[in-house]
């Protein structure tokens, strides 16, 4: 049986079966086993991640920790509250935008290398050029916020660190929007995710690109390019203090616990709190050479699981209000026993997206792919629940909500 407890409260002993956080945080090479050495257990308290779960039928248990039924009470509490408000209008369908965000993201992310290459040469920022690409994924994430945001998620290993700065931009653009900032705050925003990772262009590659979890020194070295990023930004001269400020400290926690100056709380700045959100979805839901990404649908749960220390609340009701509880791409399993891709948000409720349903669980057998706007009154059909890929044995099912 599996609980969640405190990193407080770990001891050699326990089975160890996932760390609450981003493995992008953690220092292990895998996430289950038990634990027998008491350095392991200062290893996950110095990662910043606070909370665990353990496999009390495998090791040690802790009588009054929650039960996987308790928390997905409380994320389901949380995610109600977020239902309640109104989502962002779109002005174009999904269909209409996504082969003009094709393009944009290809033509962004020839952009990003060429600015890191530029960056390594000893080189400054263009911050004409940069704006000039801000104005185009912005462009594309106000008519549609989905096509350019889930079109960025499919990275590739070898995209992965100029893809995400192109994702994270997009994110910041809607999440931006959603909390009603004005045109200058959108536009500073999407420049901030932008340019949030630059410190990269001067990480060591074979750190960089490591197929595998790093050592606690290649480790260490990565978690400095927030400070590379921002002393790159300063020398150059040609960004404002918001982006400054959102490359110095997207790795902050609200509990004190990020890096690299432990802010806490109001100490974060709204766009520094946005930067985190953003940050840590793109990252979850790509795929890496050690680890594949996780559907949106589970990502959204899992970050609402951590978000009480590692985001702030509103910020992160904002987040999931400009994407969705299921977003694009997440497998759901209907009420009929189909399986179903999300296609798209519906303006009317998070809980009730487009979907194009394609495989049968009863049959185990693919279907004629059916398009089925949950919001529409008289619908029976409904989502049961969040579905993985893997299990099914079904892949490549992003080709179900781009085709």
């Amino acid at each position: 049986m599996l609980k969640k407890i405190s990193t407080e409260h770990l001891r050699v002993g326990m089975h160890l079966h996932e760390l609450c956080g981003s493995w992008m945080e953690h220092p292990f090479w895998r996430a289950k086993f038990t634990l027998t050495d008491e350095n392991d257990v200062r290893k996950v308290r110095e990662s910043g991640i606070t909370e665990v779960w353990i496999d009390v039928a495998k090791g040690d248990d802790v009588p009054d920790a929650k039960t996987p039924a308790q928390v997905e009470q409380q994320v389901e509490a949380i995610l109600q509250q977020t239902v309640a408000r109104e989502p962002a209008p779109k002005k174009v369908s999904l269909k209409e935008e996504v082969e003009r965000a094709a393009q944009i993201c290809a033509k962004s992310k020839d952009a990003v290398v060429s600015m890191f290459q530029e960056v390594r040469m000893g080189k400054a920022i263009s911050a004409e050029a940069a704006g000039e690409l801000v104005d185009e994924i912005s462009s594309s994430v106000m008519r549609n916020p989905g096509a350019l945001i889930s079109l960025a998620r499919l990275k590739t290993a070898d995209d992965y660190t100029y893809m995400h700065s192109v994702a994270v931009c997009a994110l910041m653009v809607a999440l931006a929007g959603q909390l009603r900032l004005d045109e200058e705050q959108i536009r500073a925003a999407g420049m901030s995710g932008l340019l949030h990772d630059l410190g990269k262009a001067m990480m060591p590659m074979e750190v960089l690109n490591k197929p595998g979890k790093l050592t606690d020194e290649e480790f260490t070295i990565i978690k400095s390019h927030p400070v590379e990023g921002h002393r790159l930004l300063v020398e150059g001269g040609t960004v404002g203090e918001i982006p400054l400020d959102v490359c110095l400290h997207h790795h902050e926690k609200v509990d004190g616990t990020g890096y690299p100056h432990h802010l806490k709380g109001d100490e974060i700045s709204l766009f520094a709190k946005m930067g985190a959100v953003c940050d840590v979805y793109d990252a979850i839901t790509s795929n890496r050479p050690y680890k594949a990404g996780w559907d949106p649908a589970e990502s959204i749960r899992k970050m609402t699981e951590w978000s009480k220390g590692h985001f702030d609340e509103r910020i992160f009701q904002g987040f999931v209000k400009s994407i969705g509880i299921y977003p694009t791409g997440s497998l759901v399993r209907l009420t009929s026993g189909r399986l179903a891709v999300v296609v798209e948000q519906s303006e009317k409720s998070l809980l009730a997206p487009r979907i194009k349903a394609f495989f049968s669980t009863k049959s185990l057998t693919y279907v004629t792919p059916e398009l089925i706007d949950l919001s529409r009154p008289g619908t029976a059909e409904k989502i049961a629940s969040r579905e993985d890929a893997a299990k099914w044995g079904i892949k490549n099912i992003d080709q179900f909500w781009m085709a």
